[in-house]
């Protein structure tokens, strides 16, 4: 697919990956409808971008199905098309074990990183297949791959988006539209300051532990060439290259390599002694 007069609407707009998506794709001529929760992001991003009306903002809860399912005619009001959608928007959990994690902690790290997949995919996936071409990109993450110890909530809904994604790759193979499933390493990005998340006791927030991080403009144009080239499969980063291979060929080998790597992150789990 081109990128010239394209119009593409990407989630997670207002900060990160999904915001230097944004420019890259204003940058290289296309239009865009950016969708964020923050409004306060989108209006940054808009700031940065000084694009004029090639880019509208849509302060727009993922989660909200019927919000997300007014998306469309508010897109098409602003660009009068859409030819391609990227969901890039997530959030991480608490970095704390899983019986340490509430119930609704739980629940609104998988309604935003994977109810916030599926109901844009619902949203605009007709008007997608309406377009001569088409493009849908969802972002799943290297936790996908294989567990992350303090993570184990946020690696499932990653891994939803996985399976999701290659689901639709198979179902769509035949039409205008070419799925692309992207998972991406240590990407320097505010992801926990934009979660919610304090990481209390230590001195850098978990997308900080691997010691080399892909840029998040890099990142940014990996995934839009992915867009280009119609690629099915992406990942971003060495470490994310590194552990996809692994995960494959020794799976508990690299949940315990992880293990040991972040063991430092997590404090010893409480012991519980049964009343006598």
């Amino acid at each position: 697919m081109q990128i010239p007069q394209k119009v593409f609407v990407v989630t997670g707009a207002g900060n990160g990956i999904g915001r230097e998506v944004v420019l890259t794709l204003l940058a290289r001529g296309a239009r865009v409808a950016g969708v964020d929760v923050s409004e306060a992001g989108l209006a940054e991003t808009a700031r940065l971008a000084a694009a004029g009306t090639r880019l509208s903002t849509h302060a727009v809860d993922l989660a909200d199905r019927a919000a997300v399912d007014a998306l469309p005619d508010a897109v098409l009001a602003a660009h009068g098309q859409v030819d391609a959608l990227l969901n890039v928007a997530g959030i991480i959990q608490p970095f704390v074990r899983v019986a340490d994690l509430t119930h609704e902690q739980i629940e609104k790290v998988m309604a935003v990183n994977f109810w916030g997949v599926v109901n844009p995919v619902k949203a605009f996936l007709p008007h997608l297949l309406a377009r001569p071409e088409a493009a849908l990109v969802n972002v799943s993450s290297m936790g996908a791959l294989a567990p992350v110890p303090g993570q184990s909530a946020y690696g499932a809904s990653k891994a939803a988006v996985k399976l999701f994604t290659e689901g639709l790759y198979a179902e769509l193979k035949d039409t205008p539209v070419r799925v692309t499933v992207v998972f991406p390493g240590a990407v320097a990005t505010g992801i926990a300051t934009n979660s919610g998340v304090d990481i209390a006791g230590h001195d850098q927030p978990a997308e900080k532990a691997t010691p080399k991080m892909t840029p998040a403009p890099l990142a940014a144009r990996q995934i839009i060439e992915a867009v280009e080239t119609g690629t099915y499969r992406v990942t971003i980063g060495s470490d994310a290259r590194l552990l996809d291979l692994l995960s494959r060929l020794a799976p508990r080998r690299a949940t315990e390599m992880i293990a040991g790597k972040m063991k430092s992150l997590l404090s010893e789990p409480a012991r519980h002694s049964a009343a006598a």
